[in-house]
C-alpha cells in the first residue's frame, strides 16, 4: 500500500487563550528527539478523505450559506483547542518536526486519542482529566464542597479568583468575541434561508450561542422536517471531560441532507415506543416513553470542526442531548453517509478480510454498517433517562462514567432493535449480516483506544460476548467466527444489566464493570496488531471547505 500523506482541514485554527501549558520549558530542544519514523507511522494510521458532496438540488441561496456555516464552524475549531488543551499557539511554536505539528492539529494537542490519550511529544505529562474545564490543581472534593449554583452547569469554566478561591465563568463570557461572530454569520444563513423551520433554528441557535440557553433552539431543531441544509454547532458533548463528565465541548458539522436515503429511513422511528415496551429488563426501568417526533436522516457531511474532529471521526449523531427534550420531542438521528461509506471501505472490508472466518466474510456489508451504525444512534432514545430511585438523572447518577455505558447502551439496544424488527420483517437482509458486521465493528472501534467512551464501550462489549460465547477465535488461523445463537443470548444479557445499572444509577458498579471489562485482552492487541502490519488505517482525516465543494 503506498504512503498515505495527511492533507489537514482547511484550518485548525489556534486558539490565542492564556492558561496551563502542559508542557515544559525545555521541550523545544527535547522535541528534535522525536522519532520522524514513529511519528511518520502514527499519521499513517490515518487516511485522507475528500469531503464532497452532490449540491445539484440546492438553490442559490442554499449554496450561499455554505461557506457562511463553514466559516461559523471554523471557529468552533479555536475553542476546542481551548477546552482540550489551552494555549494551542506556545505548543506549535514548540515544534520543528512536520510529522509532529501535523499529529498535534489532528488530536488538538499532545496526547494520542488513537492510543489511550498517550503523550507522543517528550516532555509533555499525561493529560489531565479535567481537560482545561477546571483548575489544573483542584481536586474532586473541592470542587464538591464549592458552593457555586452552576459548577455543574455543561457551559461553565471553573477558574480561581485573586484569592486562590473557586469561581464559575460562563462559556458566552469567556468566548464573548467569539461566540458574537459565530452567532452574526449563522443570522447572515437565516436570513438566506428558504425553509421556515431551518431559518427559526438558525437565529434561535445565534441566540444561544450569547447567552448559554440552548433549549429553545434544540427544540426549533427538532421541529424542522424540510430543511436541505443543517449545522450542528456549539458546546455539545461532554466525553473531553473525563473528570466529571459535566462540560460541553464544542464542534460543529455542516450537512447536506440525503432527502431519498432520508424518506427510505423515516419509518423506523414509529417502533420506538413498541420496542421500548419489549426491552429484555424488568418492567420499572423502561416505564419512560420515547418522544414520538423522533426522526432518521441521512446527511452528506461537508465540515467538521472542533471535537467532532479531533481524533476517530463520528459517522452518525444523535442529539439533542437535553433529557428534557428528548421526553418532550425525541431525538433526531443524522447518518452521515459519505463518511460512513469511507470507513466502510478504507477499513472494515480490509479488518473483516484479516480477522473474519473466511465463510462468514461474506455477511460483512455496508448495509448491515449503515444499518448497525444507524440503530445505535435510534437506541440512544431507548431505556431510561431518570433513576428509579431519585438519584437524578442517569447522566448525573453516574457522573464521569455515564457516556461509556451509555455508549454501550446504544451498541447494544441497536443490535436488539435491528433483531426485533427484522423478525417483524421491517428490515431487509439476514440476520447473519447484522452480526457479523457488528463483531467486524467491535475491531474497527476498539482500535481508537479504551480511553474513549465508545472505546470503553467496546470494550465491555467484546469481553462481555467472548465470555459468553457469542464468538470463537480459531488459534491457527487466528479468525473470529460468530455464535449467531450465543450472541443473540449475550445481546440480551448484556442489555438487562446495562439498564439496571443505569436506572439504578449505581455509580460504583458501573465503575466495576469498565475497569473489569473495559480492558484491551494481550490477545486481542495482538490480533489489533496484526491489522496495522496489513497498513489498514485506523480512522480518517478530511480534506474539507469550500474549495473542495467547488464554492
Amino acid at each position: 500500500m503506498k504512503p498515505r500523506h495527511i492533507l489537514l482541514a482547511s484550518a485548525v485554527a489556534a486558539a490565542s487563550f492564556g492558561c496551563n501549558s502542559n508542557i515544559t520549558e525545555d521541550t523545544s530542544t527535547q522535541t528534535e528527539t522525536v522519532a520522524a519514523d514513529n511519528l511518520q507511522q502514527k499519521l499513517d494510521a490515518y487516511t485522507t478523505v475528500r469531503l464532497t458532496a452532490d449540491l445539484n438540488n440546492l438553490s442559490a441561496n442554499e449554496k450561499k450559506m455554505i461557506p457562511l456555516l463553514i466559516q461559523a464552524s471554523d471557529i468552533m475549531n479555536k475553542l476546542f483547542w481551548y477546552e482540550a488543551y489551552g494555549k494551542s499557539d506556545s505548543l506549535l511554536a514548540t515544534l520543528d518536526n512536520e510529522a509532529a505539528r501535523q499529529y498535534v492539529k489532528i488530536n488538538y494537542g499532545p496526547w494520542d486519542r488513537l492510543n489511550n490519550n498517550e503523550p507522543f511529544i517528550p516532555g509533555v505529562g499525561a493529560k489531565p482529566e479535567a481537560a482545561n474545564f477546571y483548575p489544573e490543581n483542584m481536586t474532586k472534593e473541592e470542587f464538591e464542597q464549592a458552593n457555586l449554583p452552576d459548577k455543574a452547569s455543561q457551559y461553565t469554566f471553573l477558574r480561581r479568583d485573586a484569592n486562590g478561591k473557586l469561581i464559575t465563568v460562563p462559556y458566552h463570557v469567556q468566548f464573548k468575541e467569539e461566540v458574537q461572530q459565530v452567532s452574526d454569520l449563522l443570522k447572515q444563513a437565516a436570513g438566506l434561508a428558504e425553509d421556515p423551520g431551518l431559518k427559526k433554528y438558525l437565529n434561535l441557535r445565534a441566540e444561544a450561542l450569547l447567552t448559554d440557553n440552548y433549549q429553545p433552539s434544540d427544540l426549533a431543531w427538532m421541529d424542522m422536517k424540510n430543511n436541505k441544509l443543517d449545522i450542528v454547532i456549539g458546546p455539545i458533548e461532554t466525553y473531553e471531560d473525563k473528570l466529571f463528565g459535566y462540560k460541553a465541548a464544542h464542534e460543529a458539522y455542516v450537512l447536506v441532507k440525503d432527502m431519498e436515503w432520508s424518506d427510505r429511513l423515516s419509518k423506523y422511528a414509529a417502533f420506538l415506543p413498541e420496542l421500548q415496551r419489549g426491552l429484555p429488563v424488568p418492567a420499572k426501568y423502561k416505564t419512560e416513553t420515547p418522544g414520538t417526533d423522533s426522526d432518521l436522516n441521512a446527511y452528506d457531511v461537508v465540515y467538521y470542526a472542533g471535537d467532532s474532529n479531533a481524533g476517530s471521526k463520528t459517522i452518525a449523531i444523535n442529539l439533542p442531548n437535553d433529557e428534557e427534550v428528548q421526553l418532550k420531542k425525541g431525538t433526531r438521528r443524522l447518518q452521515l453517509k459519505n463518511a460512513m461509506r469511507a470507513k466502510f471501505e478504507k477499513i472494515m472490508e480490509p479488518i473483516a478480510e484479516e480477522l473474519i472466518v473466511e465463510d462468514q466474510e461474506k455477511y460483512v456489508t455496508f448495509d448491515a454498517f449503515f444499518a448497525n451504525t444507524m440503530f445505535h444512534e435510534v437506541a440512544h432514545g431507548l431505556g431510561i433517562k431518570n433513576t428509579v430511585n431519585q438519584k437524578g438523572t442517569v447522566r448525573e447518577a453516574l457522573k464521569e462514567h455515564a457516556s461509556a455505558l451509555e455508549e454501550g447502551k446504544a451498541d447494544i439496544l441497536g443490535l436488539y432493535m435491528i433483531t426485533q424488527l427484522a423478525e417483524k420483517g421491517e428490515i431487509e437482509g439476514d440476520l447473519k449480516e447484522y452480526y457479523t458486521t457488528f463483531l467486524a465493528g467491535i475491531f474497527r472501534s476498539v482500535r481508537f483506544g479504551a480511553s474513549s467512551a465508545h472505546g470503553k464501550a467496546n470494550m465491555v462489549r467484546f469481553n462481555f460476548f467472548q465470555e459468553n460465547g457469542a464468538f470463537e477465535r480459531n488459534e491457527q488461523t487466528g479468525k473470529y467466527s460468530v455464535n449467531y445463537e450465543k450472541m443473540r443470548e449475550a445481546m440480551n444479557k448484556l442489555s438487562e444489566k446495562i439498564l439496571t445499572l443505569q436506572g439504578n444509577g449505581d455509580y460504583a458498579g458501573v465503575g466495576n464493570l469498565l475497569n473489569e471489562q473495559g480492558q484491551i485482552s494481550p490477545q486481542l492487541q495482538a490480533d489489533l496488531n496484526r491489522l496495522s502490519k496489513a497498513n489498514i488505517p485506523v480512522d480518517i482525516v478530511f480534506e474539507q471547505g469550500t474549495e473542495v465543494l467547488g464554492l
